[in-house]
């Protein structure tokens, strides 16, 4: 099993169910508020959804309807405290997945920039 970079952790061919798996898991965090949410509970820890939409310069009911894809993906979790809704970071592989995807953005801009620059691929 192997991948790009010599290693992968991921069976291959890859089954269906596995697939579908992958693409809603990835879903989740495929909009730019989700990111956002997720960065925030991370850095702030737990949050109404007044204090997120607040923080973020967004609507309460856009934050609560994205909140609910994270929640019902397993990203985040909620209790309730009095008459608030309080939200938390509950996936510990969220962020690094984000972290990841933030890596290979970094690269690829790289090498987009080089060859915008140069003419050439980036390594020739």
């Amino acid at each position: 099993m192997s991948g790009s970079k010599g290693r992968s952790y991921l069976p291959h061919p890859l089954s269906d169910p596995l697939v579908e798996l992958l693409a809603e898991r990835l879903t989740a965090f495929a909009q730019p508020l989700r990111i956002q949410l997720i960065d925030h509970l991370d850095h702030r820890g737990e949050a109404s959804v007044q204090e997120l939409a607040d923080g973020l310069g967004a609507t309460q009911q856009n934050v609560s309807k994205h909140l609910g894809v994270l929640r019902r993906a397993g990203v985040v979790a909620r209790r309730r405290d009095g008459v608030y809704v309080r939200y938390r970071l509950v996936d510990p592989d969220a962020l690094p997945l984000l972290e990841e995807a933030a890596v290979g953005v970094a690269r690829q801009l790289r090498r987009s920039s080089f060859v915008a620059a140069t003419g050439r691929p980036l390594g020739s």
